[in-house]
């Protein structure tokens, strides 16, 4: 049977998408897009070494296929990931996806390669080293099940209440979700709970951006409240 032709038959159009993704050029957009922010096409043709041109064909073709949206304020133009959905495809897929044995061209490179392994943003939650560490220690200290349904203890809604987190209501979003960390291979913590967690680490300053990209770093006093908090040793962060 014709995979495509199979496809269509079950009413899911699987392959438009994987064709999407199958460029260098656009999977590199949809990468850089996972700091949660929206960028120009201009950014974007920089930060993937292309031309103005090439750029916005691509990007394009990402919105026309639903996971790029587009805002426009004047004669800006601005791109984003169209939600979290796409979110979630893009770090599973790069969790999957072969690593690449390249060195870094030059020492800002493998400066930056070390730093998003380290701590990141993914859309609106903490990934990366950092971003397991903590959620081990919450697992640890049993704030989180984490087995086949994870979710939030009454230990861990006591926990967050002590330390300030504010998770908002009314939302349909879960509480508690994994997301496949795609440098670790291992599941970190995302949903409602991850959200609220990594915006009052910024918000505090317990982490702070690294440049314009979507690298991390864990601030003295971070060190300090994580270690305060979840008992992380501070040289481990």
């Amino acid at each position: 049977m014709d995979v495509e032709r199979g496809s269509h038959d079950v009413g899911v159009d699987l392959a438009a998408v994987a064709r999407l993704l199958a460029d260098g050029t656009r999977a590199a957009f949809c990468l850089a897009l996972l700091d949660g922010r929206a960028w120009t096409a201009t950014e974007l043709a920089r930060r993937a070494g292309v031309a103005p041109s090439t750029a916005t064909s691509h990007l394009n073709l990402l919105v026309s296929g639903g996971l790029l949206a587009e805002e426009r304020h004047g004669r800006h133009r601005y791109l984003r990931v169209a939600d979290r959905r796409v979110v979630e495809l893009i770090e599973s897929l790069a969790a999957l996806a072969p690593q690449q044995a390249a060195r870094p061209r030059s020492l800002s490179a493998s400066g930056r390669q070390q730093a998003l392994a380290r701590a990141r943003l993914c859309y609106d939650h903490l990934a990366g080293a950092v971003a397991l560490a903590i959620t081990d220690a919450m697992v640890g200290r049993g704030l989180l099940e984490w087995g086949t349904e994870p979710g939030l203890t009454d230990g861990g809604t006591a926990w967050l209440a002590e330390v300030g987190i504010t998770v908002p209501s009314g939302s349909r979003r879960p509480l508690v979700r994994t997301c496949l960390d795609w440098t670790e291979r291992r599941p970190h913590l995302a949903g409602a709970v991850g959200a609220a967690l990594c915006g009052h680490a910024l918000t505090a300053g317990w982490i702070t951006r690294i440049g314009t990209t979507r690298a991390l770093a864990v601030t003295a006093t971070g060190r300090r409240a994580l270690h305060d908090h979840l008992a992380l040793p501070p040289a481990d962060l």
